[in-house]
């Protein structure tokens, strides 16, 4: 599975991205759909995948 955007600006991105990224797409995976809440402390890391992944979903023509 490709990494929908996520922020990456600096290296605290990046470090929260370490810990979230994984945890979304677990959540992605289990809900088979862009309906996955928000991992506390990565508000930001989570909005961003959310909204990249709905956008993908919508551009394949997926709902869910």
């Amino acid at each position: 599975m490709t990494t929908v955007q996520v922020p990456d600006g600096n290296r605290r991105d990046q470090e929260i991205n370490a810990y979230a990224v994984p945890r979304l797409k677990q959540e992605t995976l289990d809900a088979q759909s862009a309906n996955v809440d928000t991992v506390s402390g990565a508000t930001v890391t989570s909005d961003g995948y959310r909204e990249s992944l709905q956008a993908a979903l919508d551009a394949a023509h997926v709902t869910g």
